[in-house]
C-alpha cells in the first residue's frame, strides 16, 4: 500500500550562494533554481539587465515579490544564518537572532552598494574587528555534518564568505516580508500551515544522488536544493526534518546557532 503524504509547500526554490565582490556584482557562482508540486527544479535567469547573472540584491529583490505571493513556498539557502554559542557568549550578546542580525549588519555591513567582504576584514569598511569569531568554532549543527566553520575563510568549501555577505539579506528579508514568512527554526520548530519558509540547507549532503548531466557545480547545487526540497516534501521527510530529534539542551543551542536542515 502506498501512504500519499499532504505536501506542506507548494513551491520550492533552491539557491546556490556567494559572498563575491559586493551586493550589485553580477556573480556567476550565485544560481536560483524553482520547482512547484507538479514541475521539477529549473533554473530562474536573473531580471533582464546588463548584468549577465544573478547578483545579491537582485536576489533578495526576487524573493520579497516570490513570498509575497500568495503561495507557500520553501526556500532553502547554504549559507549559515546565525554564529556560534562561542560568538554569543565572547561579544555578550543576548541569545536573540533578530538582535543578532542587527549587531552583526552594524560592524559587517555587506549589503552595503561597493562593499566587499574582504574590505571589513581588512578594516577599510565597518567595524569588523569588534565582532570576529575563532575558526575552530562551530555550530552545532555543523559539528553533526562535518562542514567547515562559519568563520574558516580562505578555504575551499568555505561558506564563510557567503554566511557574512548573507546574514544582512536574511535581516532585510525579515524586515521586508514580516510575520509572512517563517524563518526556521529561530522562528520556532514547527512552520505555520500556508506559510512560506526560509530554511538553512547544505547541499553535499545531497548532491551526489542526482546526476550532474550538464550543469556547473554551482548550477547543480542550486538545483540540487530545490530537488531534495520538493522529494522530501511529496513523499513527508520533511516533516521529520523540520522537527528533528534533540535533547532540550540541544534543541536550546540550535534554537540561537540555527540548524541545518535535513540532520538528524
Amino acid at each position: 500500500m502506498t501512504i500519499k503524504y499532504l505536501p506542506i509547500f507548494a513551491r520550492y526554490i533552491g539557491i546556490d550562494y556567494s559572498g563575491a565582490q559586493t551586493p550589485t556584482s553580477s556573480l556567476k557562482g550565485l544560481r536560483v533554481y524553482l520547482a512547484d508540486r507538479n514541475s521539477p527544479p529549473t533554473e530562474v535567469p536573473p531580471p533582464h539587465s546588463p548584468r549577465k547573472y544573478w547578483t545579491r540584491r537582485g536576489v533578495a529583490e526576487w524573493l520579497v515579490q516570490r513570498l509575497m505571493e500568495n503561495n507557500p513556498t520553501l526556500v532553502g539557502l547554504d549559507h549559515g544564518f546565525s554564529f556560534p554559542l562561542r560568538y554569543f557568549e565572547r561579544h555578550h550578546l543576548p541569545p536573540d537572532w533578530p538582535a543578532f542580525m542587527d549587531d552583526f549588519s552594524q560592524h559587517w555591513p555587506t549589503d552595503n552598494d561597493h562593499t566587499y567582504v574582504d574590505f571589513i576584514r581588512d578594516g577599510v569598511r565597518g567595524n569588523g574587528t569588534e565582532r570576529t569569531g575563532n575558526r575552530r568554532w562551530r555550530r552545532l549543527a555543523e559539528q553533526r555534518c562535518g562542514a567547515k566553520s562559519v568563520f574558516h575563510f580562505d578555504v575551499q568549501g568555505s561558506v564563510a564568505k557567503s554566511t557574512h555577505s548573507g546574514i544582512p539579506w536574511l535581516r532585510f528579508l525579515r524586515q521586508q516580508l514580516g510575520e509572512r514568512v517563517h524563518f526556521w527554526p529561530f522562528d520556532g520548530w514547527g512552520v505555520p500551515p500556508f506559510k512560506s519558509a526560509i530554511v538553512e540547507v547544505y547541499p553535499s549532503l545531497w548532491k551526489h544522488a542526482y546526476p550532474m548531466e550538464d550543469r556547473t557545480p554551482d548550477r547543480h547545487d542550486a538545483y540540487t536544493i530545490t530537488a531534495r526540497l520538493r522529494e522530501a516534501d511529496r513523499d513527508g521527510q520533511l516533516s521529520a526534518w523540520l522537527n528533528p530529534i534533540l535533547t532540550p539542551s540541544e534543541r536550546a543551542i540550535a534554537g540561537i546557532e540555527g540548524w541545518i536542515l535535513g540532520i538528524a
